[in-house]
């Protein structure tokens, strides 16, 4: 499927704001499920940008406005090709969970397995786990489960929780939003040594149209397997990838820090609509 994705941020602020920097993640790349044909980003007022990768691979683009500004606009737009592989079948079985404390020892995997800003390996996360793969004697099966778990522990509830909403309070909440679903579903494949991290990326489907968060979990022989704990569903070509971290914090699609008043107003839009 190919879509044309736009994202418009504005903040305005009560009083004029200075110094201000600022690392927007909103670059999807091309990999092999999805190909970017172009992307642009327009930020206003006008700024000179840096462009590079961070440590795991995404694309970040930084500026600076040290003058004084009341408002700051960042718009990208975007147009995806997506080709994500066909599912995996649902009662595959890929590796012995018996083995899975190898992929310890695998370079790519030992930050996914460790605690985070926003995801901690806690004993009660290690309970939650063991619960929801009690029976589970495959990797593949008990990432199915966690999944399966998380998607009927948590009720989805919009504005329940905020961006800087720690796993251990989504646990005794039971409630949030796309984001804390993902939190918990990591927290419990990493409780158990499962490699997972945390997605940013787009949905695009006939209800909704906006920034979305999912997981990834490594399979040993198979890779990273995208999974949806919020729609408890593997994902498929109505998804588009941002990038990839431990957790919320690796991602945020804006972060940064200016000088000035805390008085401000945020407004966010995302459009994404087929494109022929």
């Amino acid at each position: 499927m190919k879509f044309d994705i736009l994202h418009r941020t504005r903040y305005v602020y009560a009083t004029p704001v200075r110094d201000s920097f600022n690392n927007v993640r909103l670059e999807p790349p091309s990999i092999p499920e999805q190909t970017v044909e172009s992307f642009l980003l327009r930020v206003l007022p006008a700024v000179r940008m840096k462009h590079y990768t961070d440590f795991y691979g995404n694309w970040i683009h930084h500026f600076e406005i040290p003058e004084a500004h009341g408002y700051l606009l960042i718009e990208s737009q975007s147009r995806v090709i997506t080709h994500w592989p066909q599912p995996i079948a649902e009662d595959a079985k890929l590796c012995p969970l018996g083995k899975i404390g190898e992929v310890a020892h695998i370079e790519r995997c030992f930050d996914y397995l460790q605690s985070s800003r926003f995801i901690e390996m806690e004993a009660d996360a290690w309970r939650l786990a063991l619960d929801a793969t009690d029976g589970q004697t495959d990797v593949w099966q008990a990432v199915l489960a966690i999944m399966r778990f998380t998607s009927g522990f948590l009720k989805y509830e919009s504005n329940s929780t905020h961006v800087h909403t720690h796993m251990s309070d989504v646990i005794k909440d039971k409630r949030g939003v796309c984001q804390d679903f993902a939190h918990l579903m990591i927290g419990l494949c990493r409780s158990i040594k499962i490699p997972a991290r945390y997605i940013s990326g787009y949905l695009a489907t006939e209800t909704a149209s906006a920034t979305h968060a999912w997981v990834e979990a490594f399979i040993p022989g198979v890779g990273w397997r995208a999974l949806d704990p919020t729609h408890n569903r593997q994902i498929d070509e109505t998804y588009v990838k941002i990038g990839h971290g431990r957790d919320y914090a690796d991602v945020s699609p804006i972060s940064g820090n200016y000088r000035g008043t805390l008085e401000r107003t945020m407004e966010v839009e995302v459009k994404i609509t087929a494109a022929g």
